[in-house]
This record gives C-alpha cells, sequence and structure tokens, in this order.
C-alpha cells in the first residue's frame, strides 16, 4: 500500500500544513494550529543513523526501511513527485508542463532526515523577485510575470549522504624548485637571467581519511548546476524524518539509485585523496604515479533537503527559479531581452560616435 501523509484540521477538516520556523502545523481555512506531533507508527524512535551500503546494494536491506508513495511521473523532464489520492490533474512543479497524475506507486528507501524549511513562500518569492531585479538585460514582461505570478512550489529535493573510512597508499616523485643564474645575449648585450629548475626525487607514503556526509544529488530533474549553487546545506542541523514536516508540501523520489550515487561519491573523495596525497608529497611541485585506495565501513542516508520552486512558461519559453529554503540563495535560467540588448547596443554606438566626435573637433 502507498503511504499518505495527510493531516486534516480537527476543527474544520482542511488539510494542514508545516509552517517553516515555527515547528508547528497550521490551517490555512481557520487559522487553527497545532504542536508538531511526537513520532509514532514506523518512524517511532528512528534516529538519524547511517545504513550499511553493501546490504542496502544486495537488496538486503530491512523492510521498515522501505516505502511506497503514489507519485506523478512528468513526460517531460522526468521528474517524480508524490501526490496524494485526491489530485487527479496538474501541473509539474520542475518545468510547468500539464500533465496527468499516474495510478502507480514508487517503491523506494524511505528518508532518513530531513532539513526543515525555514523560509514561508512569499519570503522565497521576494528573494527571486530581488534575484531577477538585479540581471542586466533581463525581460521586463518575465520580471513583472514572476512578480504576479503564481505561487512557488515547495519541493523536499532527494539527496544521499556517504560516510567511509578510506587508507591509501601511493608512489610520485617530489619536485624541489631551485634557481640557477646563466648570461645570455640581448640586443647585443650580455644578460644574466634566473632560471627556475626542478629536483625531482621519489616518494611514496600512506594517507587516510574519513568522510563524513558527502552530499549526491538523487535528483535529475534540476540542473545539478543549480542545487550546487543553493550550497552550503548546514547538515549538522537535520532532523530525523517525520511526515509531519512534508504536510504542505511535496517531496521529489530518487531517480539517481544508491548505487550510481555512490559513484559519484567515490569520484568526489578520489579527488579529496589526491590533495592529501600531493600535500604529504610536499615540495614545489608533485608528480603522482599510483594511489592504491582501500574503502571501508560505507554507509549511507536517503535525505531531503527544501527547495521553493519556480516554473514559468513566457513567450513560448520555460525558465526556472530555485530558492534554498533555508537560506534564501537563488539560481535559475538567466533570461535575455533581444529588444534591450539592441537598444543598449545602439546607445554604445552613438555614444562612441558622440565621444569621436567631440575628440576629432578639438584636435
Amino acid at each position: 500500500m502507498a503511504e499518505e501523509h495527510r493531516f486534516p484540521c480537527v476543527q474544520c477538516g482542511a488539510d494542514m500544513r508545516f509552517d517553516p520556523g515555527e515547528d508547528r502545523l497550521i490551517c490555512d481555512h481557520c487559522g487553527h494550529t497545532e504542536a508538531m506531533q511526537d513520532e509514532v507508527g514506523p518512524w517511532a524512535g528512528h534516529a538519524i543513523r547511517e545504513l550499511d551500503f553493501q546490504s542496502a546494494v544486495a537488496g538486503q536491506i530491512g523492510e521498515a526501511e522501505m516505502e511506497e508513495t503514489r507519485t506523478l511521473s512528468c513526460p517531460n523532464c522526468g521528474a517524480q513527485v508524490e501526490f496524494d489520492s485526491d489530485t487527479h490533474a496538474t501541473e509539474c512543479p520542475f518545468c510547468a508542463t500539464p500533465v496527468v497524475t499516474d495510478t502507480g506507486t514508487h517503491r523506494h528507501i524511505k528518508p532518513r532526515g530531513l532539513l526543515p524549511f525555514r523560509l514561508e513562500e512569499r519570503a522565497a518569492h521576494d528573494a527571486m523577485n530581488e534575484w531577477l531585479g538585479k540581471l542586466w538585460f533581463a525581460p521586463s514582461g518575465l520580471q513583472e510575470y514572476a512578480r504576479k505570478g503564481r505561487r512557488m512550489s515547495g519541493i523536499y529535493v532527494p539527496y544521499w549522504t556517504f560516510d567511509a573510512d578510506t587508507k591509501s597508499r601511493y608512489s610520485g616523485e617530489r619536485g624541489d624548485d631551485y634557481y640557477v643564474t646563466r648570461t645570455v645575449m640581448r640586443d647585443g648585450k650580455r644578460t644574466q637571467v634566473r632560471e627556475r629548475r626542478t629536483r625531482w626525487s621519489r616518494r611514496s607514503g600512506r594517507v587516510a581519511r574519513f568522510f563524513d556526509d558527502v552530499l549526491v544529488l538523487a535528483s535529475k530533474s534540476l540542473p545539478k548546476s543549480y542545487t550546487d549553487a543553493l550550497e552550503p546545506w548546514d547538515l549538522s542541523e537535520l532532523e530525523p524524518y517525520k511526515p509531519d514536516f512534508l504536510a504542505g508540501f511535496r517531496a521529489e523520489g530518487y531517480q539517481v539509485q544508491l548505487d550510481e550515487g555512490f559513484v559519484e561519491a567515490r569520484a568526489y573523495m578520489d579527488r579529496m585523496i589526491l590533495r592529501d596525497v600531493k600535500f604529504d608529497i610536499g615540495g614545489d611541485r608533485q608528480r603522482v604515479h599510483d594511489i592504491d585506495t582501500e574503502v571501508d565501513k560505507v554507509t549511507f542516508k536517503h535525505i531531503l533537503l527544501p527547495v521553493w520552486l519556480a516554473a514559468y512558461k513566457y513567450r513560448g519559453t520555460s525558465y526556472r527559479f530555485v530558492v534554498n529554503g533555508r537560506t534564501g540563495k537563488v539560481k535559475g535560467e538567466r533570461p535575455w531581452s533581444a529588444w534591450k540588448i539592441a537598444f543598449a547596443v545602439v546607445v554604445g554606438v552613438i555614444l562612441a560616435a558622440g565621444i569621436g566626435y567631440v575628440i576629432a573637433m578639438n584636435q
């Protein structure tokens, strides 16, 4: 059975939503508020603990770590977003494509933790408008449309975090610079110059590093450049997952599978290990010939991070804007106004011609 996360108001029956920054549920219909409920059911007592990566990849993860949700699959961008059973037709929050929801369910690893929304929708909308207002040559019509447009969508975006203990053996060379003075002929004259040279010596050794919470985006619905621009995320403030936090928001299902996510995490680890090796070799320059890394005690978490999202179609073109639901950082498509650019070019040509005329008259 697909799990539904709904919280009807005890006074009027309308759906309540999580109130960002207040740690409570609020009913927009009648104004009734309720404190966050203590954990009950399958989430009771679940701290944010790591799960074993190898067991999960082998399909040996416990049933308590899995859940089924009813999802919409967008035919345009591929997003998989959780919807309740009363929703039958809607618009994709990631690309503004009209879609009809399917009736299937998505079985996946349950989120372990999340960062709750801290910004209200109005504050996120203001941050987006301020960002748009600072863009040179952005279409005025789009800026006005965004200011007066519909509400932004609050989306919990899926991520993986990975922990790993690594020990690496390496071989390479250390380069120490020194300088020699040579006499050369320049313009028929003898001139002394200093030349840098490098003395290379073989090096080998070991480095070790424990990686904690290597963050990997588990969504393909948004460009990675967008989500990277919203960082940093303070993962020390992660809350244990409770359905209450999702009330009034949507959660995107992960599209990057666990083993795919670890490939990206491992690439990040390798870059950090290479940096450690070069530091250990020392000197002015380094040549790294080989690194042999043992990776042990790999664990992971599925977490959700809060993003306010706006997708607009303006004159046949889709524009997407994302806002960090905690800090208000903004990223989006860079819109350009052909008319404004052409006008600026014409003004530039006129100014250049005027300056040239003044200079010519003064000569």
